[in-house]
């Protein structure tokens, strides 16, 4: 048997200043046949697996392009042009195959086209034709549409959130694959839409329970797999939303109802999804009635995981304008600032200008006097057991409040982004992170409380703020009423 893998990886935030290109992909992560990144990351997991099992000598694998770049704004168009190019001619080169399996985002978004996973898959499926068994493993965070359903035999999302479970998708998908390529299953697919666009956390009720439920469903038989689709709010696309994915073997009408009542549940989840962020100063005096531990405030509507720039000056000001100084915050995108701490040295004192220069939600530049506590050319942070590198980061005490200022965007995943620069957390009252969920894996066992913020950002929770003009109305909660849950219409019917 042979097998073809590639990724094509990214999170499009509509709403977020920066294009993407080549560079960023290069910066991200952009390897050719044969070659594939060190270090875990979700959207290479079924590549890493497929990799594993040829080791095994389970099939034959030819690998494609496997391409990364962290979330931001809109995709150049000839970035993805080039980047499908290149996938599709390594797979025609690598015909005839009997399994595709791609590793999608599923909310990557080009100048030109609203649905890039859609699009590639239509042209794979035409490239193979209806023999061959092609798949792909996504994020929930994808805007599934009824193109991408058409053109596949197999979808599978991760079903965490922060997601734990990439692993683990990516060796159901891959069961899948090749239980179909073997002809020992015909998979159906069937989705449906909630009329919502949630956010949702699958580590605490009641999304937990449905999370649960949906295994349950698997394990008992009734369905091949079972997804929830959260949907990316941040993007705007015409298939931006909540919906429910279900395979069954063989059973269309089957996979239709399964779909269609986890729908509805999760339309009435949708409300009660994640619990509601607090106001900045309501969070700031939330912590200072702490007195054991330090309460980590989460800056998520400025999380670089998103696609926001990470240079937000909002929670800072006002952390310095309340006077409160045993706090420390980061990591703040600012390679201005950071290329001038290096330029100064560590024990400096010099009058700086921070952050705030993105874009109108960024807020303004601060001015203040910074020290420099500490200087890294190459740091990292821990993740899952992993080291992540974080790059050239600094150390500042500015207005009396302790930043880790880095030249390139990412989101605060670890204590020891600042306890590898000299910053003692734990004797701190805050600690702000610029980070949605993800951080929570390493933070939840040194913070006395965890609090997501409701401030100004890209990513901000109250849809409201944003001008969508693709996505398909009415949605809640951008409309006070959505509406009801239904079909995700496929453009033909197959029997594949």
């Amino acid at each position: 048997m042979r097998v073809f893998t590639a990724a094509l990886w990214n999170e499009t935030n509509a709403f977020a200043p920066f294009p993407v290109d080549l560079g960023n992909f290069t910066q991200g992560g952009l390897f050719g046949p044969g070659a594939r990144p060190d270090s875990h990351v979700d959207g290479v997991a079924l590549c890493q697996e497929a990799r594993r099992r040829a080791r095994d000598g389970a099939f034959d694998l030819i690998e494609g392009t496997c391409a990364y770049a962290d979330p931001s704004g809109l995709i150049v168009r000839a970035t993805y042009e080039a980047l499908r190019g290149r996938i599709l001619a390594e797979l025609r080169e690598a015909m005839p195959v009997h399994i595709v399996a791609l590793s999608l985002h599923g909310a990557m978004h080009a100048d030109g086209y609203d649905d890039c996973e859609g699009d590639l898959l239509a042209r794979v499926r035409v490239l193979v034709g209806p023999g061959v068994a092609v798949g792909a493993t996504i994020d929930p965070h994808a805007n599934l549409s009824a193109r991408m359903v058409d053109a596949a035999d197999i979808i599978v999302a991760f079903k965490e959130y922060p997601h734990s479970d990439s692993d683990a998708r990516a060796v159901e998908t891959l069961d899948l694959l090749i239980a179909t390529a073997e002809g020992r299953i015909r998979p159906v697919m069937r989705a449906w839409d909630s009329g919502t666009l949630g956010v949702f956390h699958t580590s605490r009720p009641p999304v937990r329970h449905f999370v649960d439920r949906m295994l349950v469903l698997e394990q008992a038989g009734e369905a091949l797999s079972v997804s929830l689709i959260h949907g990316f709010p941040w993007s705007d696309a015409e298939s931006s939303g909540t919906r429910t994915l279900v395979i069954t073997d063989g059973d269309a009408t089957r996979a239709a109802h399964l779909a269609k009542l986890l729908a509805h549940e999760a339309a009435a989840l949708a409300p009660v999804g994640m619990e509601a962020p607090i106001p900045m100063d309501r969070a700031i005096d939330l912590a200072l009635t702490e007195t054991a531990g330090p309460v980590v405030l989460a800056e998520s509507p400025d999380n670089p995981g998103g696609g926001a720039p990470g240079d937000s000056t909002s929670l800072l000001e006002r952390l310095i304008e309340r006077g409160v100084r045993n706090a420390c915050l980061g990591p703040l995108w600012d390679p201005g600032a950071v290329d001038l701490a290096f330029r100064a040295g560590v024990g400096a004192r010099l009058p700086l200008r921070l952050g705030g220069k993105a874009g109108r939600l960024s807020g303004w530049p601060l001015d203040g006097e910074a020290e420099i506590l500490a200087l890294d050319p190459a740091a990292v942070q821990t993740f899952e057991g992993m080291e992540l590198a974080v790059g050239r980061a600094a150390a500042i005490r500015f207005d009396g409040v302790d930043v880790v200022v880095v030249a390139k965007a990412c989101q605060g995943l670890s204590p020891d982004l600042f306890t590898r620069l000299g910053i003692d957390i734990a004797s701190r009252t805050i600690v702000a992170v610029k980070s949605s969920r993800h951080y929570e894996y390493e933070f939840a066992a040194i913070a006395r409380r965890l609090i997501t913020l409701d401030c100004p950002g890209t990513l901000q929770l109250d849809l409201s703020a944003y001008t969508y003009r693709n996505l398909w109305r009415p949605r809640w909660p951008i409309d006070p009423v959505g509406a009801a849950p239904f079909p995700v219409t496929l453009s033909t019917e197959t029997t594949r």
